[in-house]
């Protein structure tokens, strides 16, 4: 029963060969199914329960990328009087959903963790960007889970050749992955969306404020769960509601993350996302006079080329060169970020080795 219970929240081998360790020591599995700033929720097999991550693993994080994220399978100190734990320790992740915090800092967030399928939700109507699925597909990509486009709210468009073009365009760009029109208020394509709902298999959900996730998450589980308000009449989008990651069950097998609408995305060390969602500019950069082409005035440059003759959206390449210019700038301030973690790193286990021998010499005395 125990380990049924844990393969409906995505155990497997991989996650089993990585905990004997810590089965050894009397810890016990959970999926971190919320998260608040320090304070956490994680499904085990004995239920969901409270934890918070212990001071140890705080200490030794010297990002926050280390740090437990919803999604991710944790070792846990449970202790049964007060029906509480600490997380000791974050399993392996198989697959992640990472971006760049907003601001300054260079630092990675992670958006949500070992994850299987990520619905990139964008709707039909003002929020409609391809540039922008583009970059989130550079993203996807390269956290190792599976992208689908969902091209929501297809009950505000009436005209239908205005879909089928978005369709178009979308299969344009991202070649292989699906792409499906839905409506959850009028239950537009819904059924094609139940093949990714299988047991122990998560599904993210990530996109814009405003696009349909939480409507389309109440869709998927059958009842209204996530709080919704309708759009707004001047411009067709929703009101953001979502506040927190959260990894929600699904009544009928399998597991769906919501996630907070992004204003922004920005990469984090995406440079073979980028080469597997650009892979057209891949193939036409091969035939450029230079290998190290930047594809802007080179002479014999193929993908410059490529554009002259409509072959390839001037539109697109713009949106790559950018997106590769901005992933050598976060490059050249990973590479100060980690002298100075490596600094902290020396500073914190200075500091601790200090305040041992000064143990050592109070109990000598």
């Amino acid at each position: 029963m125990t380990e049924d219970l844990l393969q409906q929240y995505g155990w497997n081998d991989h996650f089993d060969q990585c905990f004997q360790v810590f089965s050894a020591k009397g810890m016990i599995a959970g999926r971190v199914s919320f998260q608040n700033q320090h304070l956490y929720r994680a499904y085990t097999a004995q239920g969901e329960i409270q934890a918070e991550a212990a001071g140890r693993l705080r200490f030794k994080a010297v990002s926050a990328e280390e740090l437990p994220a919803v999604g991710d399978w944790v070792a846990l100190r449970h202790n049964d009087q007060m029906d509480r734990a600490t997380i000791q320790a974050v399993l392996p992740r198989i697959s992640q959903v990472a971006r760049k915090t907003a601001g300054a800092k260079t630092e990675a967030q992670i958006v949500g963790a070992n994850v299987n399928t990520v619905f990139l939700v964008t709707s039909l109507n003002q929020d409609f960007n391809a540039r922008r699925i583009e970059r989130y597909l550079a993203t996807i990509r390269e956290g190792g889970a599976n992208p689908v486009i969902i091209l929501s709210k297809a009950d505000l468009c009436d005209n239908s050749s205005f879909i089928e073009a978005q369709v178009k365009t979308m299969r344009d760009i991202a070649k292989e992955i699906a792409v499906l029109a839905v409506s959850a208020k009028a239950e537009i394509g819904i059924q094609e969306l139940n093949q990714y709902r299988t047991e122990g298999m998560t599904i993210a959900l990530i996109g814009s404020s405003g696009v349909g996730k939480s409507t389309l998450i109440n869709r998927l589980l059958g009842f209204d769960k996530q709080k919704v308000k309708e759009v707004r009449e001047h411009d067709d989008r929703g009101q953001h509601t979502t506040r927190h990651r959260e990894l929600i069950l699904l009544p009928d097998g399998g597991l769906v993350l919501d996630t907070p609408g992004m204003r922004e995305l920005q990469l984090w060390d995406a440079e073979a996302g980028i080469q597997s969602t650009f892979d057209d500019i891949k193939t036409l950069a091969a035939k450029c006079q230079f290998n190290d082409c930047k594809h802007q005035s080179e002479p014999n440059c193929a993908v410059q080329a490529a554009v002259q003759s409509k072959e390839l959206e001037a539109e697109r390449l713009e949106s790559y060169l950018k997106l590769h210019a901005e992933l050598h700038q976060l490059s050249q301030r990973q590479e100060d970020y980690a002298r100075l973690n490596e600094q902290k790193k020396w500073k914190k286990l200075t500091v601790a080795a200090e305040k041992r021998a000064a143990s050592k010499r109070q109990g000598n005395n």
